[in-house]
């Protein structure tokens, strides 16, 4: 190497930038830039950052901490950034860290010096927080509406469906007859309490963490309600320690994540059976198979098959955080970055899949036929015929030994001394169900109507439904 020359290797010193400038003599060494930037990912907050930034611009000039002219120039100034963002105008410098950097020099870009005022009073610690909780905030409305989509479809197929017979199940074996609509009005539960914890995760996010600055708060005459209440939060974070560290609310909302996932996982099973061929209780739509490579006759139920892998990812993604989160101490480490990207995983992941299921049942076609034949094995009335003979007298246990003798006999073509007047058949044994949280056709509708009306209480009632059925319907019943 001559002298003089600087050489081009992986440890070249460059000049410092961002947050950089003053306290460091030399750039980062390249690979360690690479390896410390968030901002391939982060950059998915911009929008939350600019509201952030542009609530904190405004309260510093109503506070006087800086000029009202520079608050008014800073705002402008964040809004024409943001509109360079949305429009691809502006590319994103990795070796500006993150999201928060490389809007603020995008800001100061656009109007000099004043934005260098920006970060008074704060630090990318509370800014971070801040952005997760309005992303999250958005993000949880936006699934929980998708939710209550869900929950549509499956009160509407459940409508559709009043009056078709199939065998419930215990350890994957027929047990009892059941109708569809009770099966599916199970799944309308998990999503409804689905809902409820979204619900509840935003309650407790509602805090606004900015003001608590780096760890300890600000010497600046700070009004943090106000910020508050420029960005919708019901009211402020009252610990500067926790408001900077706290990612409890991303871990709850990974975990409601992971449930949705789990139910959904459920359904998606079930539909995977019920649709083969050693099953064919129903038909899956074209529009979420796919066929084989190789074999013709495939039709592949891979949208459910899907559902059902994604859902480990979502469980990868709660695993991750609680991980990360394990043994940090207080406050603020840079291991709290690697709290984005399970995020915003499991936000897709979870839309994708609510959204998918929802499209799909109302395409499902159920055989009646094929699954009226199942729950009509006589075996499956056994539970029916002891408490027939309890009824009789004779004490549960004693009948339940007599009932397992008569089953045991017709599995070996065997004969018995017990016998029965007759066997109840399926219509018979599910409205013999007649109670609350039965499956009886009264009380099947009586759940319908219940769910109506919860979808209603939320805004969610649709004046036509889709897949409804020509018989069996609630408006049929009333």
């Amino acid at each position: 190497m001559r002298k003089g020359r600087i050489s081009k290797t992986r440890g070249e010193s460059r000049k410092p930038a961002g947050v950089r400038r003053g306290r460091f003599k030399a750039g980062m060494d390249p690979l360690f830039a690479s390896f410390n930037a968030s901002i391939s990912f982060d950059k998915r907050l911009v929008t939350e950052d600019v509201r952030g930034s542009i609530a904190h611009a405004r309260m510093l000039g109503r506070q006087g901490i800086i000029p009202a002219d520079d608050s008014a120039v800073i705002e402008a100034g964040l809004k024409e950034v943001l509109a360079d963002i949305q429009q691809g105008k502006l590319q994103f410098r990795e070796e500006l860290e993150d999201v928060h950097i490389n809007i603020e020099e995008a800001l100061r870009e656009k109007v000099g010096d004043a934005a260098g005022k920006l970060h008074t009073a704060r630090s990318r610690n509370d800014q971070i927080a801040l952005d997760l909780r309005l992303y999250l905030r958005e993000q949880i409305r936006l699934i929980l509406a998708d939710l209550m989509n869900l929950a549509e479809a499956l009160v509407d197929k459940s409508d559709a469906c009043l009056d078709v017979i199939m065998p419930g199940y215990t350890h994957l074996q027929r047990a009892q007859p059941v109708r569809v609509s009770h099966h599916l009005m199970a799944y309308f539960q998990m999503v409804r309490r689905d809902a409820e914890r979204f619900a509840d995760c935003l309650g407790r996010l509602d805090g606004m963490p900015l003001g608590s600055a780096a760890l300890a708060g600000t010497t600046f005459p700070i009004d943090r309600g106000f910020v508050a209440a420029e960005l919708g939060f019901s009211r402020v974070c009252e610990n500067s320690l926790d408001a900077v560290s706290d990612r409890d609310f991303a871990l709850e909302f990974l975990f409601d994540a992971a449930m949705v996932m789990m139910h959904l996982s459920r359904l998606a099973e079930e539909l995977v059976i019920w649709s083969s061929s050693e099953f064919g209780f129903c038909t899956l739509p074209d529009e979420y198979c796919s066929g084989s490579s190789i074999m013709p006759q495939k039709k592949n139920p891979d949208a459910c098959e899907l559902i059902r892998g994604k859902t480990g990812r979502v469980y990868g993604d709660l695993v991750a955080l609680l991980t990360t989160m394990k043994a940090l101490p207080l406050t603020y480490n840079k291991d709290l970055q690697e709290d984005k990207e399970p995020v915003f995983d499991a936000v897709d992941t979870v839309r994708g899949s609510v959204r998918i299921m929802a499209g799909l049942l109302p395409g499902v076609a159920f055989h009646a036929e094929t699954m009226l034949r199942a729950a009509s094995d006589p075996s499956l009335a056994a539970t029916d015929i002891a408490d027939r003979l309890v009824r009789e007298g004779l004490p549960f246990r004693e009948a339940h030994a007599r009932t397992g003798e008569l089953v045991r006999a017709r599995l070996q073509r065997t004969s018995t001394e017990i016998t029965v007047d007759s066997v109840p058949g399926p219509e018979e044994m599910v409205e013999a169900r007649n109670h609350i949280g039965g499956t009886s056709r009264d009380r099947v509708i009586e759940q319908i109507r219940a769910a109506r009306s919860f979808l209603k209480e939320h805004g969610h009632a649709r004046s036509g439904r889709r897949g409804r059925a020509k018989r069996g319907n609630v408006e049929e019943s009333m």
